[in-house]
């Protein structure tokens, strides 16, 4: 387990460095820089820009320099410093603008996470035990749509029935106007979780049907095996043989899906808190593409990965756990 545990750690450090390097290059794909970008707002505001400035701009913020050096300066600083570089933008550091938003941002990633597995673990295994029996078919029907509706829509349409239905305008966002800029407290809290099923509900849809349908169909499997039967027959309770053994076994499929769950959930954030106009990542994350504020960019996309791998490393551990087969790498 021990064993196990650290070579999916190590992985994980150099599957990050990786994704670091990767998504360094492909921010600074595109045409154009962030000098580029100014010049073009300069003017647009009625001010003559030369080539001259938008070279001057490039030498201040280092954007003269290669490309593989510039990678090489932010990663030796992050790892020495854990500082992440200077948003062009706003002309702060990075951690500064984003700092709250990344921790409302995991916060609401967990808090799906949670959501999506304390329905779809019960409920698969509701659906599973009555197997074709109306409230079977009705999970089926709403399952399918859940698949099938994108998390942005839904967010869509819950504000739109919210407003026009329930004559509620305060469903996006994360505080009451209140909270909006207060410091932290007990009421702030309390706000923050009253406000936070919202984007947890529409951001776990997807893969609260996906979980139901796992678990429906691997527990389908384990019901129907010989130890079941003769486990029935022995005249062991029903509740008790259902969730000591064939929900354990039926949990390895579904565990196994944290990882690309989290994914999913990680990457729909940012769409959906643009559209329920939450302060988390996802506006700062779309401004600093067009803006090929690189540094910013660079740092929210490395956070987003961060979260998946971290992810998938979960879920892996858990797996050993629940399973003392499962040994990847240790087992012969």
């Amino acid at each position: 387990m021990l064993r196990m545990t650290v070579t999916r750690f190590i992985t994980m450090l150099i599957t990050l460095l990786l994704v670091s390097v990767i998504v360094f290059f492909l921010v600074s794909l595109p045409p154009g820089d962030f000098a580029e970008s100014v010049a073009l707002s300069r003017t647009i505001q009625g001010e003559r820009v030369t080539e001259e400035d938008v070279a001057l701009i490039r030498i201040r913020l280092g954007l003269d320099r290669p490309l593989g050096e510039r990678y090489l300066y932010w990663m030796e600083n992050i790892i020495t410093e854990g500082d992440f570089g200077m948003s062009f933008r706003y002309m702060t550091p990075v951690t500064d603008v984003i700092g709250d938003r990344m921790g409302l941002t995991a916060l609401l990633v967990v808090v799906t996470l949670l959501f999506t597995y304390a329905i779809a673990i019960p409920v698969g295994v509701f659906s599973a035990i009555y197997q074709y029996s109306l409230a079977d078919y009705i999970i089926t029907f709403l399952g399918y749509i859940g698949l099938a509706v994108p998390n942005f829509l839904m967010a869509l349409v819950l504000l739109y029935f919210s407003v026009t239905t329930l004559d509620v305008s305060g469903v996006g966002g994360l505080f009451s106007p209140e909270y909006q800029d207060a410091p932290w407290s007990l009421g702030r809290l309390i706000d923050l979780i009253g406000h936070l099923w919202v984007p947890a509900v529409v951001l776990g849809l997807s893969a609260t049907a996906g979980g139901i349908r796992v678990m429906r169909a691997t527990m389908l499997d384990e019901l129907n095996r010989l130890y079941v039967t003769a486990a029935r027959a022995r005249g062991v309770p029903s509740r008790r043989l259902i969730w000591k053994y064939p929900v354990r076994i039926a949990l390895n499929p579904i565990v196994s899906t944290i990882g690309w769950n989290l994914r999913d959930i990680a990457s729909g954030a940012p769409i959906v808190a643009i559209v329920l106009n939450l302060p988390d990542i996802g506006p700062v994350f779309l401004q600093s593409l067009l803006d090929q504020d690189m540094f910013l960019a660079g740092t929210l996309v490395l956070y987003l990965s961060f979260l998946t791998i971290v992810g998938t490393f979960v879920s892996d551990v858990l797996l050993a756990w629940l399973d003392p087969r499962i040994r990847y790498g240790v087992v012969k």
